[in-house]
């Protein structure tokens, strides 16, 4: 399988662009049958899920349960989920909070367990409180994964937030 992390602030013309590129790098995989894999959100997930159809490539969705009943989310990730239930051919239910960061990553990670490659869509910036992707990738190689990390010309994240003092 193959598995797709990036960071979740990315712009809308970002995701554009990448679901283009992204279709062009699965064709190859759907040729040889492979599988996609991702956990159910909106922005890259969905970008990563439309490539993955319009490549030809089957396309597997996680989505969060408890007690093994799919849990709830919330309201743009929903919509995000009801669109890549359309695209894939199999769902996927996992134990996990979609709530709570730490569950989120420990979910990823034990996805990429199941995986043999990542694509990332990262800029080399560290985690933070917000963002794992650097964390991800570091998982995937440290456990054998192949990575292939990718930024294209033009890709920007929206600006943070600022708070008011």
């Amino acid at each position: 399988m193959i598995a797709v992390v990036g960071h979740p602030d990315l712009t809308a013309p970002t995701l554009e662009m990448l679901e283009e590129e992204l279709r062009r790098r699965l064709v190859e995989f759907a040729r040889a049958g492979k599988a996609g894999l991702v956990r159910a959100g909106q922005g890259l997930p969905v970008a990563f899920g439309r490539a993955a159809r319009a490549a030809g490539l089957a396309l597997v969705t996680v989505l969060p349960s408890m007690n093994g009943v799919p849990d709830v989310l919330e309201s743009d990730d929903r919509k995000a989920a009801g669109e890549l239930l359309l695209l894939s051919e199999r769902v996927r239910l996992l134990e996990y909070d979609p709530s709570d960061r730490s569950a989120c990553v420990g979910a990823d990670e034990n996805l990429l367990r199941s995986c043999a490659r990542l694509l990332a869509v990262w800029d080399g910036s560290p985690s933070n409180g917000r963002d794992a992707t650097a964390h991800l990738v570091a998982f995937a190689r440290s456990s054998g994964i192949d990575v292939e990390v990718l930024w294209p010309n033009g890709a920007d994240r929206m600006a943070p937030v600022q708070q008011k003092s």
